[in-house]
């Protein structure tokens, strides 16, 4: 009995103990704290650029496609955008969706091609509306682009809500084994298979097995 609570002794302080004095609950506070830090840079951004362009929360609205409610939303930090809606809203603004998310403006390229090393990918943690997701962008220095493309890694848990946004979606399982729910169906993918949906019904994912599920997802919006 005394060697069973002491080994649940053990179990508890490790649970609790992290990098030394670091607790669980101080690192989730912490995670918390830079996940709240980044969605009100981001509506901030949004906002400072529509004042400057002297576009009104309705006038981007009607132009994105999106709810003037919502945008409002994310310009007040009650709402977690996703990348492909934050990607809508920058082409109505003129900006990188990139800005939006880092606050680096990108410098437009002469060249007609543009290549991204594995090494110069702009790695995005904790994605909005994703916060079990990691991107990693491969297009981002490609100015006037019309297309989004990332390296996904999921997470084990569904995001908070599904996404929902114009255009189309065209995914490619690279490693593991994932869920995709589209339109209310599951559906099980592995590595080597692909999708192509329209982005406008519900739809997320998220890994299943030990294995990490990543995927290349490209996607457009509808930019008249």
């Amino acid at each position: 009995m005394a060697g069973r609570f002491l080994e649940a002794v053990r179990v508890v302080r490790l649970l609790t103990t992290v990098h030394g004095k670091r607790t669980i609950p101080s690192m989730i506070r912490a995670a918390e704290t830079r996940t709240r830090e980044l969605y009100s840079a981001i509506g901030r951004r949004i906002r400072e650029l529509r004042e400057k362009k002297g576009l009104s929360l309705q006038e981007v609205a009607e132009r994105s496609g999106f709810a003037k409610s919502y945008l409002s939303q994310i310009e007040n930090l009650k709402r977690e955008p996703s990348l492909s809606a934050l990607s809508q809203v920058a082409y109505v603004l003129g900006v990188d969706v990139l800005y939006l998310l880092t606050g680096e403006l990108q410098n437009p390229l002469p060249e007609s091609l543009t290549i991204v090393r594995r090494e110069k990918r702009k790695r995005i943690d904790r994605a909005p509306g994703s916060p079990s997701y990691l991107y990693e962008s491969i297009t981002y220095n490609r100015p006037g682009r019309l297309m989004e493309g990332f390296i996904v890694t999921l997470g084990s848990q569904f995001p908070p809500e599904p996404f929902v946004h114009e255009g189309e979606e065209l995914a490619y399982v690279l490693e593991g084994k994932h869920e995709f729910v589209y339109d209310g169906r599951s559906h099980i993918l592995e590595e080597g298979d692909c999708y192509y949906f329209d982005s406008k019904k519900p739809h997320f994912g998220r890994a299943l097995g030990k294995k990490q599920a990543k995927i290349l997802v490209v996607f457009t919006a509808k930019k008249d």
